[in-house]
């Protein structure tokens, strides 16, 4: 089978049109969500917060779990770094 320009034309405009929807749908994403959710489908919570929003517990919380995660990167660099020398 021989690539033709239509299939590169093709090509473009899927590529193009799917970015475009991922453009609409990023800007978008909490009201489409909710419309999605409304029809019954089951969607995974958005991993952006807003932190305006939330309790002084909340974000101590969350301030919490990004330091444990921190901590664990480091561990795991300094060890990889420790095997690197041996």
């Amino acid at each position: 089978m021989n690539i033709t320009s239509q299939h590169v034309s093709g090509f473009v405009v899927g590529v193009g049109a799917a970015a475009a929807a991922y453009y609409f749908y990023k800007k978008n994403q909490p009201e489409v969500d909710d419309f999605l959710r409304r029809q019954g489908i089951q969607l995974p919570e958005t991993s952006v917060k807003e932190y305006s929003s939330m309790t002084l517990e909340e974000m101590v919380a969350e301030k919490e779990h990004l330091e444990d995660l921190i901590a664990e990167r480091e561990m795991g660099e300094s060890q990889e770094s420790n095997n690197g020398n041996k």
